[in-house]
């Protein structure tokens, strides 16, 4: 009894750090930031409790068009990710000469620290002095400069292409050592009954990443939802609002105005839909895991 007793406290011990972890870093804060999105806090010492009156404010000033930027602009992102990615990793996985090579230029998106990066970007999208507008008007394309920053339209795309240029790299990574633990018999056996490249792709290959391929376009929708730095240095949100997103929209809010319970109930926002797409991919990880296990 006593040596059972012992390993109850040694595993309760060994629990003890991530179980504090989870309560003061994780728990706390989103419990106080609960309670906060019910009153009307900012800068002065005392607050009163307003209910419901942040949340419904939240749609009487446009934030249902910020919602659907946010998700426009999550999914494009992601999606295209996704793509190039997918066709990434599966021209590193070929047998082709200097592989290596080519697989330690994908990093440099991932390794540079993603301001300077971010800054880079931003050089380029200048309408005076910036790559892209002087290779558009080299071309014929642009008869003068173009602020591609300036303009709502452009500077939406122009924010999904500097995420994707970050995000590809660890996409195409995380796809790649997938591809790499399927069993080359396989694609041996498929030779030899005559299929093709393409074919041998979308029977084996395909199917056998998807499990991959759903983590990691969960992950990464999670983590492009949740995303502020790429908007936030490049435009900070404008011209005009036009690259606005949730988490844009809850630090103008907060930190901008503080208004820290109008803050909070646009975070408290943000965790629900977070949440959602957490328990997709726990479910979708789950029917794929059962699925393989028949």
């Amino acid at each position: 009894m006593d040596h059972k007793r012992s390993a109850v406290i040694f595993a309760w011990a060994l629990l003890l750090p991530a179980l504090l972890y989870l309560l003061l870093i994780v728990a706390y804060p989103l419990v106080d930031t609960f309670k906060l999105s019910f009153t009307d806090a900012s800068l002065k010492r005392t607050y009163d409790w307003v209910g419901l009156e942040n949340y419904i404010k939240i749609f009487e000033r446009g934030f249902g068009s910020v919602i659907i930027r946010t998700f426009i602009w999550t999914f494009l992102s992601v999606g295209l990710k996704m793509l190039i990615g997918t066709a990434g990793a599966s021209l590193l996985n070929a047998a082709v000469p200097g592989k290596t090579i080519f697989r330690v230029l994908t990093m440099p998106p991932w390794i540079v620290p993603m301001a300077i990066g971010i800054f880079m970007w931003g050089w380029m999208y200048n309408g005076q002095f910036g790559m892209i507008s002087g290779i558009l008007q080299r071309v014929g394309i642009l008869d003068g400069p173009f602020p591609i920053l300036a303009t709502g339209t452009s500077a939406f795309f122009a924010t999904i292409v500097t995420d994707v240029w970050i995000g590809v790299p660890m996409v195409t990574i995380y796809l790649l050592a997938a591809m790499q633990s399927i069993p080359s018999d396989l694609y041996e056996a498929a030779w030899t009954d005559g299929a093709g490249r393409f074919y041998r792709f979308r029977r084996i290959t395909l199917p056998l990443i998807v499990p991959a391929m759903v983590t990691m376009s969960m992950l990464s929708l999670i983590s492009t939802f949740n995303s502020f730095d790429i908007i936030w240095i490049l435009t900070k949100g404008g011209p005009s609002n036009a690259t606005t997103t949730m988490i844009i929209d809850t630090y103008k809010v907060a930190i901008g105005s503080y208004k820290f319970g109008a803050g909070a109930a646009r975070a408290v926002m943000i965790c629900i839909f977070l949440s959602l797409f957490s328990f997709v991919y726990f479910r979708s990880v789950s029917r794929f895991s059962g699925e393989a296990a028949r």
